[in-house]
Parts: structure tokens; sequence; C-alpha cells
């Protein structure tokens, strides 16, 4: 399985990419994984990222891209992945497609995880409570959750025109959400 998750933060992506990347027996590949990794390990992809992330900026496209074509290319993804936090931006999402054709691949499936905006905002704020994270403030969560829709939400549209969108309710227990993720992919 060639897998994406898509969703606000908040939404519940990373919990639920774990799950069923274990299920499938792929790998769960995340962005900041695939970055702290490369810093971590001194590459050269991680040089150049480290620049932007200890400048607090975004990395861009070219790197970003570079990254999780180098991790698609390790042995354990040959049998399929499931990304989280990739592709952001329909820029990627290309990159991506160009990518998966170019060794005679395509993507399965799309998951996009959908929870009410109220629900998210109070999930965050529990969150931000629970863990002690200074980067859940109100007024951050409500500015990531802007760069979302004007960003990423525009790939639900672009995914749903490829065939590949399952939309699921990303709200209630961990163990609902996973069986209707499951459902959705076996339809």
């Amino acid at each position: 399985m060639r897998l994406i998750i898509l969703g606000p933060q908040g939404a519940g992506k990373g919990t639920q990419a774990t799950v069923v990347a274990d299920k499938f027996g792929i790998p769960h590949i995340s962005t900041g994984d695939i970055f702290r990794a490369n810093i971590a390990g001194q590459t050269p992809l991680g040089a150049q990222a480290k620049v932007f992330t200890d400048a607090g900026e975004l990395v861009p496209d070219e790197i970003t891209n570079a990254m999780v074509k180098s991790r698609l290319e390790q042995p354990d993804a040959s049998a399929g992945f499931l990304l989280d936090g990739y592709p952001r931006t329909a820029a990627q999402s290309t990159v991506l497609d160009d990518f998966l054709m170019s060794r005679g691949e395509s993507l399965d499936a799309v998951i996009e995880l959908t929870v009410d905006e109220s629900q998210l905002l109070e999930r965050l704020a529990k969150r931000a409570a629970e863990q002690g994270r200074s980067d859940d403030t109100d007024d951050a969560i409500r500015r990531r959750l802007d760069i979302y829709r004007q960003s990423t939400a525009p790939l639900v549209d672009y995914y749903r025109g490829q065939g590949v969108l399952r939309s699921v309710d990303g709200f209630g227990l961990v163990d609902d959400v996973t069986a209707r993720i499951l459902a959705a992919l076996a339809a």
C-alpha cells in the first residue's frame, strides 16, 4: 500500500499513521522524522535544512522533496509506505506523482481525517496543557489551521479528482477512527 494521510494539526494523523502503517506492515514516514534524521546524521540535505529550521523558516520544497525521495528509495519502503506531513502543497504533490510514475507506481489512497474546528481547538488546548507545549497557544493553533486551509486543504480536491481520496471522520476513540480508516481503504 502506498498511502498519504492528510488533515489539520490535531486531527490525529500521527497516531493513526502509526497504527495503520503497522497494520499494513509498511513504514510510517513523517517529514518531521526525515528532517530530524537528516539533520542529526549531518547529511548534505540535513545541513541545508538546518539553516532554515534554525531560522524558524519552512524548509524549501526542493530540499523537502529530495529528502522524501531519498527516504522512499530505501528498501523498507519498496512494498509501500504511509506519508504523514507530505505533500503539503500542490507543487509537492506533483513532484511525488512524477517520482512514483518514474518507478511505475502510484498512490493507492489518500486518507483525509476530518475533524470539526471546535473539536480540533479543544484537542490541541488539552494537548498543550498535558504536554506543556508552548507552540500550542490559541493564536498559534489558529495560524497553523489557516496555513493548512490555504496550502494543504486544496490537495483534498486534487486527490478527489484522481479518485484516491478517502475522507474519514477523525473524531472519536483511536480504535474507532482506525476502524473507519480500514473500512474506507477496503471500500
